[in-house]
């Protein structure tokens, strides 16, 4: 079985080729994998399959260390997109998810930019477990509190803060992604606003623990930063990896900009 290793801003994902109908790999096989001591390693698996909208160049599964499925990820995203474009010659494609339909295309320096869709504010969407205003969830520990809730194809909690390096990511993050206002966990991002184009984030991914860098969660920033009067709809979001070029257009889709990096490929036996 073919792999290919790839990774945006340290956010690596092995990706397994399954366009040709066979059946994907199992959840135990998918925790071998992605294990860093026994396996290849990885943040994320990412499977893809057979179109199942005609106006797609694939279908795009995307899966946490534990197997467990994530509905969305900009960086896995922009890595397949990539290839797909690598593979066709041209500089458009789009790739679908459970999360929809995503445009993407290769910018003139060599960036790619996925068209990450419409964010969604309303407490169901995000999910939540009771009806709040989204805006000001009101859960938090100590200087870290108040977050914003959003969905961009999958959950997010964005707390605002004055010092993000300070913080033990690894000791809170935990905290908030299994608190039980999110009846499917969420992933935390802590923010602190630099200047209304730039914000400096650190992540903490639901089921896969903090990561150099986080696609959706860089989406989820800026939207949260804007609601808050934070933030210009366009600004730089400064991940542990690098950065990401955010833009929330005035017709709601928000578009995320940034490097996708090959690492290697194998055969996995």
């Amino acid at each position: 079985m073919r792999f290919i290793k790839m990774h945006g801003l340290g956010n690596d994902f092995v990706i397994l080729d399954f366009r040709d109908g066979s059946t994907p790999i199992g959840r135990a096989q998918m925790e071998k994998i992605a294990n860093r001591k026994t396996g290849i390693g990885c943040d994320q698996l990412i499977i893809l399959q057979p179109k199942k909208n005609p106006e797609s160049a694939l279908f795009m599964a995307i899966y946490n260390q534990d197997g467990s499925e994530a509905e969305a990820c900009g960086n896995a995203t922009r890595c397949v997109a990539s290839l797909i474009m690598n593979e066709t010659g041209k500089d458009m494609t789009v790739i679908e998810t459970v999360a929809g339909m995503l445009p993407c295309w290769r910018e003139p320096d060599g960036r790619i930019t996925a068209d990450m869709g419409e964010p969604k504010f309303g407490w169901k969407d995000v999910p939540l477990a009771k009806e709040i205003d989204t805006l000001h969830l009101g859960i938090g520990e100590g200087n870290v509190k108040d977050p914003v809730g959003v969905n961009v194809g999958n959950p997010h909690a964005v707390f605002f803060v004055d010092n993000v390096e300070k913080l033990d990511v690894s000791k809170i993050g935990p905290r908030f992604e299994s608190d039980e206002l999110f009846p499917s966990k969420t992933n935390v991002e802590f923010v602190e606003v630099r200047s209304p184009k730039e914000l400096r984030m650190r992540v903490w991914e639901r089921n896969a623990g903090e990561t150099h860098a986080c696609g959706s969660g860089a989406c989820a920033t800026l939207v949260a930063a804007v609601r808050r009067g934070l933030a210009d709809r366009k600004a730089d979001i400064v991940l542990d990896g690098g950065t990401l070029s955010i833009h929330w257009r005035d017709d709601n889709h928000v578009l995320m900009t940034g490097a996708a990096a090959y690492v290697f490929d194998g055969t996995l036996k």
